[in-house]
Formats: C-alpha cells, structure tokens, sequence
C-alpha cells in the first residue's frame, strides 16, 4: 500500500473473528459475520478504516452429527494462500518473556464505491517460534484459557504492533469490537508513560487513550465477558499496569477485559436499545450508548431478491434506505421471488437430509448457535400440541442448524433433545437439522423459509441478525421481544411477538411498552404457550388462507425492517456517534 493509502487510514477495528467469505473459515457466528459485514459497508461507504484479526488457520471446527444428535468437531483447513497475501513485515510479542513473532496477511475488501478495507491477519505459525506459540492463531476460540489469554495479547498487543510495523502512523480511533481486544488499550497506555511523575495516576495519560478508544460489547451473557487469573497476567504479560491500577484492569481478583475496555474507552455502546439498557444495569456508573446492529444487504439478499429490488427499486444497492419503496412492488412480483428463494433452499434440505419437503408447505426456520438460553427446542416442547395444530390449523416443516460449542454441554443435549423430538413427529411433521451451520447454508435458510423463529431467554439476547436477514428476503418473523426485534416488531405488520406485542404508537407509548417487558414472565411454558397460540390462530392460518395480508406483511417486513436493520445505517451511525 503507497504512503497516501497509508497516511489517509485514521480508524482500526479490532476482532477477534470475521466473517468475510463461506470459503474461509475465520468466524463461528454472530460477531464474526457482523465484523465482516461492518467491513464491507465501510468499504461501501469509503470510511478510511483498516482491520485487525487473528488467522484462524484451522478454523472454527466442522460439524459432523451422527443419527443421535451427537456432534462431533473436526478442524477446517482452508485455503488461506487463495484469498490472503503475506507481507514482508513481521511483529512481535513477549509471552512469558519468549518473543513470538508475528506475520500479516492481508486481504482487500472492495466496496460499492470502488473504495477498499484492508483486513489484516495475525498469524504466529513462523519455524522461529517454539511448536506451542505456532499454534496461538491456528484455531478460533478453541483450546483452553491460558490459549484464549495467549491469542487476545496477540491480537491486542501483536495487532497494535504489526500495523505499525507496516506503515500506519496516522491511526487516530481504535475500536475494539468485544472485549478480546483490551490489551490494545493497556499498550497504549503504556507508551504515555512520563518517568518524572510518580503519582501513578499522573505518570500514564489516560485521558489520551480513552480519547481514541472505542468499546462495542455484543452480550449480557457472562461467558461472553473474558476473564483470566492473576497468575497469568504476572507470567504472562511484561507490564505491571494491571497490578498499579487495578481499579482499571482488576475486578474479584481476576483481569477482567470488559473493565479494561470500559475503562479506557471514551465511547462504549451495546448493539440495540434494550441490549444499552441491560449493559448499564450490569455496569452502572459507565455512559454506554447504543448502536442497533445492521447486515450488509447485498451479501445477504437471496437471488431472487436483489433480482427483485434490481427491477422495482433501482439504486438499492448504494441507498439501501431506499427499500421502504417495497411497499410498491407488486405482490404476485414479491411471491414469485419467493418461491424462488423456497425452491432452492428445499431442494438443498432434501439433498442433504433425504426427508422429502415440499414447496407448499409451511417452511419455518430457526438457525443459531445450539446454546440453552436460545432454546431452540421451545416449538418442540409440547409436540402433542404441534401435531394438533399441524391437523387443524395447516401442515407444517421445519429446518433447523446450529452448532454447539465443542465445551458446552447444555448446547450439546440441545441438539440431541431436538433429534429425538424429530423422530417422534415423523412422519406427522417434517423437521431437518442440518449439520455444519456456515454463511451459505444461513443465506439459504433466511431466504427460503416462510417464517424465521427466534426465542431466546430475555434479557440475554444483546441483537441478533438473523431475523434481519429473513426480513431482507420478504421473511416475517415470529420472535421474543428482546435485542433487535423489540425495535422491529410491529404486530400484524412486520411479523408477530411471542409475548407482549408492539404496536405502532407515540414515542412514549412505545418506551412504556419496552420497559414493560422486563416484568414479563420469562416462563418457557408461557412463552410455549403464546407460540403455539401464534401459530395456530394467526399465522398458519393467514398463510394458507389470507395470501394478501401475508403479502403485506412480507412486504412491511422489507420496507420497514430491512431499509433500517442494516449496516449502512449502523456504519453512518458509528461515524458520527464514534469514530468523528
């Protein structure tokens, strides 16, 4: 890159996963494909932006499930000399005083506008370094704590290093997407250090660094929120600022990263207004604003569609709050692509599964990571009740994807509890679990399917964008009132609430019906309950046999849901709110 290229970049974003193409498998799910769908509205929009992220050379894992549900996980190899360029620089870090050397490889991504990110990958598998530290950037979140301690000084630190090492000198924001990242700031810190003061809280500028830091936090889940021991910070890391302000660094005796970048971040924000509201209660006394999370419409508009919008709403692709004008497009136009987007993903289902779907028939979907406050077993948990709304209300299919973290076993006797309800609704009701969840088959499901399901345990779902992708795609959703969709939901409009319902209102009705929500009963059997209810007297029954009000509904969903739920928007919003 030519010193102009190099001068004009003033913000880098730090992450540890992203999510770029299907082919490279350097992300597990939701933060990953956010980060990579953050990039490429930057590059659409020409904000002068670099990022930073960890190779992944291994991957996530791949997902194999025997006829049980049990899953096992293998390493994906991928080609990474297809996609990446090595550069000459190298960097290094100190882990337990060894020097780990670090190289860079370096992919472009190409916006709408012709301007370019480069996304930069730290990578230790170098003959220089010990057979341990070649492995620190081989597998995503995998290992054990002191590997998960290793990699976030590589990214923190070593990212911080290798871009200087290749020329950026003008870097003016740091924004650490998830707290994976907060050593970046500790680094910082450390090089404001004035020797001639010796009151600690004088001697390092804190003020500077939090005047370039900026913290996104995408959970209210604790394990979402890294912590590491004492001993390993002291054998690991060369500096001692963590033991000097351990008000900055230390919470009940352990390093705690989301206080790091809380603390040395001017600008903190969650990813929805609920998700800023739920993070404050966690950590009162810190100003966290909120920035609903968005996806990138162009990667994820189903053929049909961006066929579609190309005819009815040119110019979409570069002004995608111009999709409120699908309010226009004809409906036998909207159902056609469709049922183009349907065909396809039921003829993939039946080629993997062999279970025999078909197009007619009332398709949901419900595709997440396999973890217990997801629930994804909630529409099977009464399958008496299933069976007699599919014989009364309209036949219904089901596909499902997800995979469990290798080292959760809730998440794991999830998808084993869901293979064994499968069996005993065959062949009543048609359900696939599809093995492997990745970007592709995601694109699939929430392009092809009639309803997207979602139901998580409120307040545990910080955002969420799956439900955006099926709204993008004519997709209403039927989904909890938590993250994103508290925002989204209009009932009988953009699709349905499992629970308490939004409707149109004052800005004030609307505030006093979202803080209402957190009296709601969170009770699984309620919420099973309200499902079921949803289902059998609203929308099946609409489906089968009110076509033009489900049309406007798949309609509202794009035009209200998918022109605002993006990442153009939430790039624009960033910009001004953070990185300006």
């Amino acid at each position: 890159m030519n010193k102009k290229e190099l001068e004009k970049r003033k913000i880098v974003y730090f992450t540890m996963e992203v999510g770029l193409d299907p082919k490279m498998s350097t992300y597990s799910g939701g933060l990953g494909i956010l980060a990579g769908d953050t990039l490429k509205s930057c590059a659409d929009l020409g904000v002068p932006l670099i990022a930073v992220t960890l190779l992944n050379e291994k991957g996530y894992f791949a997902q194999k499930l025997d006829e049980e549900g049990n899953q096992a996980e293998t390493p994906i190899e991928w080609p990474k000399e297809e996609f990446l360029t090595l550069l000459p620089e190298k960097a290094s870090v100190y882990i337990e005083s060894r020097e780990v050397k670090i190289q860079v490889w370096k992919y472009v991504i190409k916006g709408a506008s012709g301007e370019i990110v480069p996304v930069y990958f730290l990578d230790t598998n170098l003959p220089e370094n010990n057979e341990y530290d070649r492995t620190l950037t081989s597998f995503l979140y995998g290992g054990d704590q002191w590997y998960r301690f290793c990699q976030e000084i590589i990214l923190g630190i070593g990212g911080l290093r290798a871009i200087e090492a290749i020329g950026y000198k003008n870097i003016e924001k740091y924004h650490m997407n998830e707290g994976h990242a907060s050593l970046l700031a500790m680094e910082l810190l450390e090089r404001t250090k004035k020797d001639i003061e010796t009151d600690i809280y004088k001697k390092y500028d804190l003020e500077s660094v939090r005047n370039r830091c900026i913290f996104t936090t995408h959970t209210p889940v604790s394990a979402g929120h890294d912590r590491f021991p004492l001993d390993f910070v002291k054998r690991a890391l060369r500096s001692d600022l963590p033991f000097k302000m351990p008000d900055m660094f230390i919470r009940d005796n352990e390093m705690n990263m989301t206080l790091i970048a809380l603390n040395l971040s001017k600008y903190v924000n969650g990813v929805a207004k609920k998700h800023g509201e739920v993070t404050r209660e966690m950590f009162p006394g810190y100003s966290i604003d909120s920035i609903t999370n968005g996806i990138h419409l162009l990667t994820w508009a189903a053929p049909s569609f961006k066929k579609l919008y190309d005819k009815y709403i040119p110019g979409w692709q570069s002004d995608y709050f111009s999709l409120r004008y699908a309010l226009g497009i004809p409906k036998d136009a909207i159902f056609q692509a469709h049922l183009e987007a349907k065909k396809e993903l039921i003829n993939y289902v039946n080629s993997r599964t062999g279970i025999g779907m078909d197009y007619d028939t009332f398709t949901m979907g419900f595709a997440r990571r396999a973890t217990a406050y997801k629930r994804a077993d909630l529409l099977l948990s009464d399958i008496n009740r299933l069976v007699e709304i599919n014989d009364k209300a309209g036949r219904m299919q089901i596909v499902y994807a997800g995979k469990a973290h290798p080292k959760d076993g809730g998440g794991k006797e999830l998808i084993k509890k869901i293979f064994s309800r499968i069996k005993e609704l065959s062949p009543k009701i048609r359900i696939a679990y599809l093995e492997n969840y990745d970007m592709i088959q995601g694109k699939l499901i929430t392009g092809g399917v009639d309803l997207w399901l979602n139901n998580p345990l409120p307040p545990q779902e910080a955002s969420g964008t799956s439900g955006m992708k099926a709204c993008l795609n004519g997709v209403p959703n039927l989904s909890i009132l938590d993250g994103w969709w508290i925002e989204g939901c209009i009932e009988n409009v953009t699709g349905w609430a499992i629970g308490t319902s939004i409707s149109l209102s004052t800005d004030g009705e609307r505030s006093r019906t979202i803080g209402s929500i957190e009296s709601q009963n969170t009770d699984s059997v309620q919420h099973a309950r309200n499902l079921y209810q949803k289902l059998e007297t609203i929308i099946i029954p609409m489906f089968y046999k009110e076509k033009d009000k489900w049309f406007e509904v798949m309609r509202h969903a794009i035009a209200l849901n998918a022109s605002f739920f993006n990442t153009q928007r939430m790039v624009q919003e960033y910009v001004l709110n953070a990185y300006l």
